[in-house]
């Protein structure tokens, strides 16, 4: 937030420390666009020097003219290698300013440490751990970071048109965090199998409700057979298709033959029904790096684990890990658990919930320096999709990501059970189906407050009152889905397996619908509310109308983009399936 944007009370004065790309120091300005009053003159840093009159600069790009920083007139000609001083100090929280001197250190040096009042605003929450960080911290410390600097940190890649064309504030939001088992990067070369091209070998896709009340975290198993669909790919001698392959590991849809991190969006939209908004995707350094710059993180142990593979050795009870620890740590799985994925899987979303709660303590949100390390470390090891290859992109993903409480994130894993050839596991249909179903209409795995669904749904009462029975249902359905004979599918069903008898097709809608629609009278709720039943309606698909239905008039049901199927409700369960992994953000769990 800008101080600007506050009222004046709630100003932070960490938010007045502003650069002056000329000296390459932060200054402090305690007021708002006047000119620096004398107390803020005496308490910013000073450069001693002889004083003589004042060469007056051009004012440079980025500048607020006719402000001058006292104490810093030139002797008769430039110091060699520096700019002039006495030039201005620019305009307050300037988000793309440089850093004229090179430099990139925080501002901590010639600070007087001030104690900053604690701001609702400031609480930007950093959920998603170590590889996804940097999109909260943009958003956080604003006049800390030097913008074009951590551009040229960024690697993209164009998914030729995998994702959604890009995340927006009003819409559910869905992001894939893709970590490879590339070997890249200092010391990692002597894990094994260093010349792989990498696989996507720890895949997390990230769901954000549209109400950003909840968010869930699914680990998609690296040795699940599932279909990898065609998929085009970028190269520099133009687009090309990659044949797609059935029935094969989903880690073989990043990097075996040329496939980029747009086929593994395309593999999973294929396996959840979820469209991919974005990926991020970060190697092994990237867990390294992040731990270091928070301080490490704190886990826990049951049991001791002696790993020989991944080099980890540590007794049982709580440990805080970072650098090569904490790599070894969410690399391990022949110590915990069944010794498998799996058990790797339920580890590291311990080991990332344990990095949500670090990330959001005061501890890391009050530090610049940690802060800026945070964002350096990350945006050094991400790549990402060139429709967030920005950092104020990033920023603006994080500011939404950020309204998620850490409470109601909760981390899942998908269902499976195991193949016959013992190596790797096949899609649990009976349950994997609800989970997936309850990530697209926004269902939390956890337990959102009541009075904060009824908050946000004040629909909700229109689900509340008699019903009719299924005979007396009058209904025209109108396919306003992509699905082709959705209509007359979904009334056959109606008709053969729900006995609603008094109902028709009407083919296609006039236009395309998001969502799913009952349209109808004040004196035909009873009828409304029977059929939301039967076909699992939320109450926002309701709309009521204002005056009553006479004779035999139908309501009006029209399908949208969530159809799925005749007889598939079109809200997921209120609850996940018996047995699904969770793991809950704001939890501390010891790894067995």
């Amino acid at each position: 937030m800008d101080a600007q944007s506050r009222g004046r009370d709630e100003i932070d004065p960490a938010d007045q420390w502003v650069l002056n790309p000329q000296t390459g120091n932060y200054e402090l300005r305690l007021d708002q666009s006047g000119p620096q009053s004398s107390a803020a003159r005496t308490t910013a840093p000073r450069t001693p020097a002889p004083r003589s009159s004042t060469r007056r600069s051009p004012v440079a790009p980025g500048e607020t003219p006719g402000r001058e920083v006292p104490g810093r007139e030139t002797p008769g000609g430039d110091v060699p290698g520096r700019e002039a001083p006495g030039r201005q100090v620019p305009g307050q929280r300037s988000r793309r300013a440089g850093n004229a001197s090179g430099g990139t250190t925080p501002p901590t040096a010639g600070r007087r440490k001030r104690k900053q009042p604690k701001s609702r605003k400031k609480k930007a929450l950093l959920w998603t751990g170590g590889v996804m960080a940097f999109i909260v911290v943009a958003g956080s410390v604003g006049a800390y970071l030097v913008y074009q600097h951590f551009d040229s940190n960024l690697n993209t890649v164009d998914v030729a048109g995998a994702g959604s064309g890009g995340f927006k504030k009003d819409q559910a939001v869905n992001i894939l965090v893709i970590g490879t088992d590339k070997r890249s990067g200092k010391g990692n070369d002597g894990y094994g199998d260093k010349n792989s091209v990498g696989h996507a070998d720890t895949s997390i896709l990230f769901h954000v409700s549209k109400d950003r009340t909840n968010a869930t975290a699914l680990s998609i198993p690296r040795d699940l057979i599932t279909d990898i669909p065609d998929c085009e790919t970028k190269t520099a001698d133009g687009t090309k298709v990659i044949g797609g392959t059935r029935k094969t590991r989903f880690n073989e849809s990043l990097g075996q033959e040329g496939r980029d991190p747009g086929c593994t969006m395309r593999t999973v939209k294929e396996l959840t029904g979820l469209t991919v908004d974005h990926f991020m995707m970060a190697d092994f350094n990237a867990v390294k790096s992040m731990t270091t710059a928070v301080g490490g993180v704190e886990v826990c142990l049951a049991k001791d684990i002696h790993d020989k593979d991944s080099k980890l050795n540590l007794p049982a009870g709580k440990h805080v890990l970072e650098g090569e620890q904490a790599l070894a740590f969410v690399r391990t799985r022949h110590s915990v658990g069944f010794g498998g994925d799996l058990s790797r899987i339920e580890i590291q979303q311990q080991f990332l919930s344990s990095l949500i709660r670090k990330m959001k303590s005061s501890d890391t949100l009050s530090s610049p320096t940690k802060m800026w390390d945070l964002a350096e470390a990350a945006t050094k090891a991400l790549t990402v999709d060139s429709g967030i290859g920005k950092i104020s992109r990033l920023r603006d993903l994080g500011m939404e990501l950020s309204k998620v409480n850490p409470k109601n994130i909760t981390f899942a894993t998908v269902p499976v059970v195991d193949n016959t050839d013992g190596a790797t596991v096949l899609l649990n249909e009976a349950k994997a189906k609800p989970l997936f179903a309850m990530m697209q209409n926004d269902t939390s795995l956890t337990e959102v407050k009541q009075k904060e669904q009824d908050a946000k749904n004040k629909q909700q009462t229109l689900l509340k009152g008699a019903r009719t029975a299924a005979s007396e249902v009058r209904v025209a359905v109108f396919n306003g889905s992509e699905t082709q004979g959705a209509a007359l599918a979904t009334l056959t069903w109606l008709q053969n397996e729900e006995g609603v008898l008094k109902s028709s097709n009407e083919g296609n809608a006039p236009q395309k619908l998001a969502r799913t629609t009952l349209t109808y009278a004040p004196n035909q709720a009873a009828q409304a509310r029977k059929l939301a039943d039967l076909m699992g309606l939320p109450a926002a698909a309701l709309k009521p109308g204002t005056k009553d239905a006479v004779g035999r008039e139908a309501m009006t049901l029209t399908l949208g983009a969530d159809y799925k199927g005749a007889g598939v409700p079109i809200t997921g369960p209120a609850k996940a399936p018996e047995g699904v992994q969770k793991v809950e953000a704001d939890k501390q769990v010891c790894a067995k």
